[in-house]
């Protein structure tokens, strides 16, 4: 995945695979920074998932090194919530959706399709 039109078909896959009941979304609630970030941003752990599905090829930030369970690629998206820059790293497997990271980027985020 490194254009454009992939980031857009990944993410149109999320959103019908979940359309259909096909997937589920996973989160990884016992990584403290992930925990505190529902508490900085207030708001309720399910807000996730919507923001998820409502990433767009805009919010691509890059392919994460190395690989979630030893075989699922790593994609990282920045997104604006409640006036707040956050990093989200999601990995996708045939039947789930893992947020593996959702918290306040700790770093500026490089947008490489935004216009």
């Amino acid at each position: 995945m490194r254009t454009r039109q992939d980031v857009e078909k990944f993410l149109e896959e999320i959103r019908t695979k979940e359309a259909c009941g096909l997937i589920t979304f996973m989160f990884l609630n016992q990584r403290e920074k992930n925990a505190q970030a529902l508490l900085d941003l207030d708001i309720p752990p399910d807000k996730r998932k919507e923001v998820i599905l409502q990433l767009k090829a805009e919010d691509f930030y890059r392919i994460e090194e190395g690989v979630y369970q030893e075989q699922y690629e790593m994609v990282a998206f920045g997104k604006i919530v409640k006036g707040i820059e956050v990093y989200i790293k999601i990995s996708v497997t045939k039947r789930n959706v893992i947020c593996i990271s959702f918290h306040k980027a700790e770093h500026p985020i490089i947008y490489p399709f935004k216009d």
